[in-house]
């Protein structure tokens, strides 16, 4: 009967170990509690991609769908005695990351929020603190822990800049400490945790599914030459690759319009002006502007235009349209102006 009640208890472990396994779907701000007023609402058809499988699929039917009612995004407070305050925080709109999930990556698309952290003056730093704060908290936004690992060096090779340097503030030291991955199972968008923490401190990023929103329209070559002649500019909403210099295919056919624009017109002469938001330091995203604003004139050049009727300079965060406070006001700082030159 003892042989008999050990095997029956060993398979129902089996069995429960296996209803674990994991699968997908992302957003984020600072430190708020998870208790208080609605969710935002994610967009139903959240996208959810999957990179390097190893081993089984990962099956979110097996999570059950939490209904806990949360305060804002990126929900997660930091225990008593541990700050991220004089840090940088990163806020993405729209992005892309890969969760790490029992030895793979899994590809999460939507919003973002990660900061690093460390115990406040006085306070000794606990790893098993940290963890255990973080596993209870989700526990109560009706989430589970998923897994715990570390991540292989060729893995965070693959990921490239677009990660290891787009989510620095919130990535933590993956190349030397396990991954801790949590996940909220939610009808208005899944709630995604990655949790790294070391002996001084640790960080976090918590992001949340949402499904991409278009923001740049198309200006037709006429519309370009009327804004141009009345204003001497006209902003381009080009998207580019998150944190890149990368101009994304749906944009090509716009840049066409400004081929078509300058085939119009041989004396037209055009400056490409870069400008992005507040996001990360001020450095960083003058460079990036730069590159993105030599991207346009590269595509045109390659496209037949005389590249001496054209000139590339990033102005970064400096010139702002809207306020930075906002997503929409954010989605328009970012944007690729022609100047006409006289």
């Amino acid at each position: 009967m003892q042989h008999a009640a050990r095997a029956a208890l060993a398979m129902s472990l089996l069995v429960l170990l296996a209803a674990c396994k994991p699968q997908n779907q992302t957003a984020a701000t600072p430190d708020a509690a998870p208790a208080g007023s609605s969710a935002p609402a994610a967009a139903s058809d959240a996208i959810v991609r999957e990179a390097e499988p190893r081993g089984g699929s990962f099956d979110i039917d097996s999570i059950p769908v939490s209904t806990v009612t949360l305060g804002d995004f990126p929900y997660i407070t930091l225990p008593a005695g541990y700050t991220s305050e004089h840090r940088n925080k990163l806020s993405k709109d729209f992005a892309r990351f890969p969760f790490w999930l029992n030895g793979q990556s899994h590809w999460v698309e939507g919003k973002f929020y990660g900061t690093s952290f460390a115990p406040a003056e006085g306070k000794g730093m606990s790893e098993y603190e940290v963890k255990k704060n973080f596993e209870t908290l989700l526990q109560q936004m009706g989430g589970v822990k998923l897994s715990e690992g570390s991540i292989p060096s060729e893995v965070t090779e693959k990921w490239g800049d677009e990660i290891t340097q787009g989510f620095i503030d919130g990535l933590g030291d993956v190349y030397n400490n396990p991954v801790t991955t949590y996940l909220v199972r939610r009808n208005d968008g899944n709630i995604w945790v990655h949790l790294v923490t070391d002996s001084a401190g640790g960080a976090y990023l918590v992001g949340q599914e949402q499904a991409f929103a278009q923001t740049a329209q198309l200006l037709p070559a006429s519309a370009l030459k009327q804004q141009l002649d009345s204003a001497g500019k006209v902003a381009l909403q080009v998207n580019f690759a998150t944190d890149k210099a990368e101009i994304l295919p749906d944009s090509l056919p716009q840049i066409d319009q400004v081929v078509q624009l300058l085939k119009d017109d041989a004396t037209l002469q055009l400056a490409i002006n870069g400008h992005t938001d507040d996001t990360g330091e001020a450095s960083h995203n003058q460079k990036l502007s730069e590159d993105r604003a030599n991207a346009v004139l590269a595509v045109l050049v390659g496209k037949g235009i005389d590249g001496t009727r054209l000139s590339a300079k990033g102005f970064g965060q400096t010139q702002p349209v809207a306020d930075n406070a906002t997503a929409e006001g954010k989605a328009k700082n970012r944007r690729v102006e022609l100047v006409k030159k006289t």
